[in-house]
């Protein structure tokens, strides 16, 4: 029977994932069919499938997109977007690599699906009045996000949990071990995406001058509004900053951080809150419910500790090979299935290996944390971020697919985690 639940769960999966890479059928709707099935075949139950769904994602989603959605009824945005495009002058290609720096360093220290929920508008935004295609824009603080997330305990949410795990890898541990790397990364990344896009992100005659020419202040619509919007985003960030002292976790912080925006705008914006709840991204919220379910169909039947386990046997113990198959399945398997149930199996073997006798862990921890964070950009559902920038693409009527995606993150992936290797070998194990 554990076989059979085993086989059935991997076939749906398979499935899943060949319709959601075709796009024939909307990705959404072949995660929550997936979702069904492995309820329906018995793979888990009701209870465990609800189980599964990280709830914690799915609130800090929603509270931020609250805060995002009442934030942009003040031209904050626009403003933010022609700002930018004069900094640079109105060149797409410098501001491409600005967003995406600006991106790296804000995903650091908030999460980053936070991040980018608040920066695509601005992106979106500045791509119109310039008159370019935004998606290499939105691609690239895709993947400068990623990057970013795994500079710090706070990042990403393997950091978090590994971090939670292992007491002695504080804060400023995971600043020491993994910044300057990630600093490293981001800097390669962002000159190959320039080169990549470099023939795209060409201005039309005139554009660039109409934007210089434009004053950013006259885009404030609710000068009174605004204030409310940054008093509250700046008790959000702060409680994000410190939820661990508090004792809260991230989705607490967000969701307190909406309400009270939302009880303090009341009488400052012009909208009611169905206007404010129809441009959160329902849509991206449901697929991570079906990936949640489907993801934790593997687990469950023990498929995903079985490769892990495997894995583990063919290296021998030998620390050099182990932390070197830890960056690699890591970085693989998070491209391809939601990096938190990964992690979560891995953390346990990992601290097995200590108790068999392998003496020096902080390699392999290392290993795993850039693994799993800079796996994220392999694919177009390797990581929340990716899912929520596609979703606000797409309500503005962008598509960012699957294929095209891959053909740039993958190949970007690979890389970073060929230098993560050259950085964990010549740190920790020469």
């Amino acid at each position: 029977m554990y076989t059979n639940q085993a086989a059935i769960a991997v076939g749906i999966f398979l499935v899943a994932y060949g319709l959601i890479i075709s796009e024939k059928i909307h990705r959404t709707v072949v995660a929550l069919a997936g979702a069904v099935l492995v309820i329906m075949f018995g793979v888990v139950s009701q209870e465990q499938a609800i189980h599964h769904i990280d709830f914690n994602t799915l609130g800090l989603l929603v509270g931020m997109m609250v805060i995002v959605a009442v934030t942009s009824e003040t031209g904050v945005f626009r403003y933010l977007a022609i700002w930018a495009a004069k900094v640079v002058d109105g060149n797409p290609l410098k501001l491409m690599i600005a967003l995406s720096v600006i991106t790296a360093i804000c995903s650091a220290f908030l999460d980053n699906v936070t991040t980018v929920l608040l920066t695509v508008p601005v992106t979106i935004s500045i791509t119109k009045q310039l008159q370019v295609n935004p998606t290499p824009y939105l691609i690239s603080q895709i993947i400068a996000s990623n990057i970013g997330g795994t500079a710090t305990l706070v990042g990403d949410p393997p950091n978090i949990m590994i971090g939670s795990a292992v007491k002695e890898l504080t804060f400023l541990a995971f600043i020491n071990n993994l910044a300057a790397i990630s600093m490293i990364i981001l800097v390669v990344n962002i000159a190959l995406l320039a080169v990549i896009y470099r023939k795209q992100l060409v201005a039309k005659a005139g554009v660039s001058e109409t934007i210089i020419s434009l004053d950013p202040s006259k885009q404030i619509q609710n000068p009174k509004l605004l204030k409310i919007c940054l008093f509250v985003l700046a008790i959000t960030v702060s409680m994000f900053f410190l939820h661990q002292q508090l004792h809260l976790e991230s989705a607490t912080v967000a969701l307190f951080g909406a309400v009270l925006l939302l009880v303090l705008a009341k009488k400052n914006t012009d909208h009611d809150l169905e206007h404010i709840f129809h441009k959160v991204e329902w849509v991206a919220l449901l697929f991570f419910v079906g990936l949640f379910i489907l993801v934790g169909g593997l687990v469950d039947t023990g498929v995903i500790s079985l490769l892990a386990q495997k894995s583990m046997e063919l290296t021998a113990g030998n620390p050099a090979t182990t932390a070197m198959l830890i960056l690699w399945l890591s970085a693989i398997a998070s491209a391809f299935v939601d990096n938190i149930p990964f992690v979560a199996t891995m953390i346990p073997l990992i601290k097995d290996m200590g108790a068999l006798g392998l003496t020096n862990l902080e390699p392999l921890w290392w290993s795993l944390a850039l693994g799993a964070c800079l796996g994220g950009n392999g694919t177009l559902v390797g990581a929340s971020a990716n899912v929520i920038v596609a979703g606000l693409a797409a309500q503005e009527g962008y598509q960012i697919s699957f294929i095209k995606f891959l053909k740039v993150g993958f190949p970007l992936m690979l890389l970073s985690i060929l230098i993560a290797s050259v950085y964990v070998y010549l740190r920790y194990l020469v």
